[in-house]
């Protein structure tokens, strides 16, 4: 095993700092600036203006699909995302425990209940065989609908999450989603720019969710989107978005509960900015991720991208032989300033989803164990 001093000096020596190294920090080299500038002079700072337009058009092609509405954030999208295929109060939605908590609060905010299956261990995504085993042990179809036979209650969706940009073997879950009536909904959050089969990640569900908060590939301060190859479900988001308000002149006419959720203009202006460097940004960390794929070739191990698929390599990770390892290695590197962080503690720990169902999450408690992320910002 390496020494923890000697991975320390190189991430530092990677860097080219003796600094603090954050772990992912946004990079502003572009029209930043200009289009912030242009968002002031023009008054358009709110929900209303034509970065929105510009960003909503932009990101299709990232997304791989024919629509994409802006969203405050990640959760929010989710959230809508969960209600537009018909989620309601009292239903289940099957996702993963291994994720960060944003994913089991949007299925709260929805007025369902999580259901976690674990995941792959090389994928660190939900596993398909895990998710067939959970439904044909616990499942049944009625009237074309999914139903959990242990509590009585209605699947609603199933939202498998990307983790740290690697894509899970999303085209078998999306046939079983189809074979079991369950609506598929991609928390891609951390996956622009990924690819499985060369489809990319968001295109392979209903509904897509992406996040640009301040640590993502891009960012928009904030703010996320909505993607969906479904011109009705696209419709259907806006309105939820904008309040529910009806298209009119000056009257005030809100036809069902909606959300003040849309992206504000001066959040678009720096997002399609950011949006023009993406490929840029995505080369860039590609070869950040070989130099640690060169270094990190034993114990700890460098995670690399599965085959038949393409990762943004969002946070590069590297995997620890046990608990006691990563934690000696986490205490040391935070230490002398050199930002690495665990995976996020498994969803069912949290006080608020304890009781949820979930299956035996063998491999989700051993990534936890083993994981650790490392810097992983665009180097200029």
């Amino acid at each position: 095993m390496k020494e923890n001093r000697e991975i320390i000096g190189f991430i530092r020596d990677v860097f080219k700092t003796d600094n603090f190294i954050p772990l992912h920090a946004p990079i502003f080299v572009g029209n930043e600036k200009k289009f912030l500038n242009e968002c002031i002079d023009s008054t358009f700072v709110s929900s209303v203006g034509p970065f929105v337009d510009r960003f909503e058009k932009d990101l299709t092609k990232y997304s791989g699909t024919s629509h994409a509405v802006a969203v405050v954030n990640g959760t929010t999208g989710l959230q809508i995302a969960l209600q537009l295929v018909g989620v309601q109060n009292g239903d289940e939605v099957i996702t993963q425990a291994l994720s960060f908590v944003a994913t089991s609060n949007s299925i709260h905010f929805a007025g369902a209940s999580p259901v976690y299956v674990d995941v792959d261990y090389d994928t660190m995504g939900m596993s398909p065989r895990y998710l067939r085993y959970f439904l044909e042990k616990n499942a049944i179809i009625k009237e074309n609908k999914c139903f959990n036979k242990s509590t009585g209650k209605r699947i609603g969706a199933c939202m498998p999450m990307h983790t740290f940009g690697f894509p899970c073997r999303i085209d078998e879950i999306s046939s079983i989603c189809k074979e079991w009536f369950i609506p598929l909904i991609e928390d891609a959050a951390e996956a622009l720019g990924s690819e499985h089969k060369g489809q990319k990640i968001g295109s392979c569900g209903d509904l897509g969710v992406f996040s640009f908060n301040g640590n993502k590939i891009v960012t928009a301060g904030g703010g996320g989107v909505i993607v969906t190859n479904d011109q009705n479900l696209a419709k259907r988001a806006k309105h939820l978005t904008t309040t529910a308000k009806l298209p009119h002149p000056y009257e005030f006419v809100h036809d069902e509960l909606g959300y003040n959720f849309r992206m504000p203009n001066v959040n678009a202006a720096l997002i399609c900015a950011q949006l023009e460097e993406l490929d840029n940004f995505l080369k860039n960390k590609r070869e950040l991720a070989e130099l640690y794929a060169n270094y990190f070739q034993t114990n700890p191990l460098f995670r690399k991208e599965m085959k038949e698929t393409k990762a943004n390599y969002w946070l590069n990770c590297i995997e620890f032989k046990n608990l006691k390892e990563r934690n000696a290695f986490l205490e040391e590197s935070n230490k002398v300033g050199v930002m690495c962080r665990p995976i996020w503690t498994l969803s069912y720990l949290l006080p608020m989803y304890k009781d949820c169902q979930k299956d035996l999450q063998e491999n989700a408690i051993q990534l936890y164990e083993r994981i650790v992320n490392i810097p992983s910002s665009v180097r200029i």
